[in-house]
This record gives C-alpha cells, sequence and structure tokens, in this order.
C-alpha cells in the first residue's frame, strides 16, 4: 500500500514539473511573439578606423601625432569606417570603402568581401577603396554596394569605377533617403540626407537597428544647425551615437578657411547632446585635431554590442 502511494506521488510531481516547464515554454515563446523580449544577439558594431579622409599621419604633416606614429612611438589611424557583424549569422556589412579597404576588410571578416558595403558619400576616404574589388586586386564578383541615386550615379559614369560596374565587380543598389534597407533576422539599415559638400553625390548618414538596439552612424556633416532634422532629438531615440568629430577647434588649420571645409566643433557637440539617452561617441578625426585621445573618441577595433 505505501509502495502504491509513493508511486501515485512520484508520477503526480512528474506530472507538475512538466506542466511547469511547459508553461514556462509557452510563456517565453508567447512574450516572444509580442515583441516584448527579444532574443540574444550576437550582432556588434566594430570601428575599423578613426580618422579623417587622410588617415593619420598625413603627408607633410609636422602635428604631434604625425612625427610620433613616423618615429613608431604610436600606431597609424586608419581612415573612418565601422562594421556590423554577427559571428553565428556569419555576416558581415562593411560602411565606406576607404583607402584602408584591404587592413579593414581583413579585421572585420578575415579577408573575406564583405556581404555588402553602404556608402556614405563621395569624397576620397568613403568610397575609394572599392577599387580592391576590381580586376587588378581581387576581381571581385558582384559584391553588393549601396548608395544614393547620386553615389551610384557617379560610380556608372565616371571611369575606373564604371570598369567596376561593367565588369560585375560590384552590384549596384540605389538607395532612397528614409526607406530601410532590410537585411534579415530583424536588421534594418536606413539612408537619411546630411548637408555636407556635395560636389559630385549628395551625403547621408546611416540608422543601424537590430532587434535589441539603434545606432546612428553620421562621419561627415556640414554643421547641425544646417540639418533640418534635429540631432538631440535623434540621439535620444537611439542607443548608439557615432558622430563627426573632425575639429575640436576653429584654430585648427591655419591659413584655411573653416566656411571651406565646415564641420561641428566636438565641444559644441558635447554640449549640444548632454544628458541624451545615446552613448555618443566621435569619429572622423583630422590629424590637426587634439581631442583624438579623448575618451568619448572611438578606437580602432573597439566593438559596441548591437
Amino acid at each position: 500500500m505505501k509502495h502504491m502511494k509513493g508511486l501515485k506521488t512520484f508520477w503526480r510531481d512528474l506530472f507538475l514539473a512538466m506542466l511547469m516547464i511547459f508553461m514556462v515554454f509557452m510563456s517565453k515563446a508567447l512574450v516572444t511573439a509580442t515583441g516584448a523580449e527579444v532574443p540574444p544577439s550576437d550582432w556588434e558594431l566594430v570601428v575599423l578606423g578613426i580618422a579623417q579622409d587622410a588617415g593619420i599621419p598625413q603627408l607633410n604633416c609636422q602635428e604631434t601625432i604625425c612625427v610620433s606614429i613616423r618615429a613608431g612611438q604610436r600606431k597609424p589611424e586608419h581612415v573612418a569606417s565601422i562594421g556590423l557583424v554577427s559571428k553565428s549569422r556569419k555576416k558581415a556589412y562593411l560602411f565606406d570603402a576607404t583607402p584602408d579597404f584591404v587592413s579593414q576588410v581583413h579585421a572585420l571578416t578575415g579577408g573575406v568581401s564583405p556581404d555588402a558595403i553602404f556608402l556614405t558619400h563621395g569624397h576620397i576616404g568613403h568610397y575609394t577603396g572599392l577599387m580592391y574589388l576590381g580586376r587588378e586586386s581581387i576581381d571581385a564578383a558582384r559584391v553588393p554596394v549601396y548608395g544614393t541615386e547620386r553615389m551610384t550615379r557617379y560610380l556608372t559614369s565616371n571611369g575606373p569605377w564604371s570598369l567596376l560596374v561593367s565588369r560585375e565587380n560590384i552590384s549596384l543598389h540605389v538607395l532612397t533617403p528614409e526607406v530601410p534597407v532590410n537585411l534579415g533576422d530583424g536588421v534594418r539599415i536606413t539612408p537619411f540626407l546630411v548637408p555636407h559638400r556635395d560636389e559630385f553625390t549628395d551625403t547621408v548618414g546611416y540608422m543601424i537597428e537590430t532587434p535589441r538596439k539603434r545606432a546612428i552612424y553620421i562621419p561627415d556633416i556640414d554643421q547641425w544647425q544646417k540639418w533640418t532634422r534635429g540631432i538631440r532629438v535623434l540621439a535620444d531615440s537611439v542607443d548608439i551615437a557615432l558622430l563627426d568629430g573632425t575639429f575640436a577647434s576653429a584654430s585648427e588649420l591655419p591659413g584655411r578657411s573653416m566656411a571651406d571645409i565646415p564641420h561641428p566643433l566636438m565641444p559644441t557637440t558635447r554640449e549640444l547632446l548632454r544628458g541624451v539617452r545615446a552613448s555618443v561617441w566621435f569619429i572622423h578625426l583630422n590629424h590637426t585635431n587634439k581631442e583624438i585621445d579623448a575618451k568619448d573618441v572611438v578606437r580602432e577595433g573597439m566593438r559596441l554590442t548591437m
């Protein structure tokens, strides 16, 4: 009799345990389905370079940083670029194709062409790395390259870039500002126009979204007040802001007018964005910028969880 009671207790406890496990599983599935809880993600933003278009050291540069790099006391700084990568999904996306393209792709993927390249505009530090996809290098096959209508038209209409298009080394995809590109797994890239010196193309920044976080990438802009969109409102709506840090002072370039190369000064941006939700980081620093070692300047190799 005692044996029978013990057996009944065993089966009851087992049933209750299994019922609890089932309820926990179903509640998690329901929460995920309704969007209240997001599954784990290993998406990361990887900083591949922090310097303005010409890198650091620049030619003819006698700034302390350039002298110390040439003396082997400090490493060179690659041109500003970031990547979005997920190891579990084996996906990697590159933002801007810089003159340091080869070493940056190596850092991002181990040297394999990225799944896509998103261009911001047509200044030398942001697209000329595409040359390494051509016949003289790896002779790539239809690497997806995203840019605005003006950016893609520029590549199609001007050599040597037009050869990359006609030989199908790259496959051009036209971006429409404010219209997201869905990359799957809840990842979206949305371009938005920003004011800049648009001699050959227009200029965009990017909203980068994963199921867990949102980031903005704006390496080049003339001035925040020239933008019809409020940077403070935007920075309050995201988790990470990687912003133009070209100059820290209006007196950095003696003999040259800042009106010809306008950028928001780092102290101005800091004050403007004080207290916003986003973690604010500076990127795209000129070789004359004395704040290059500031705590809010990104470092090459830095990884930001998305």
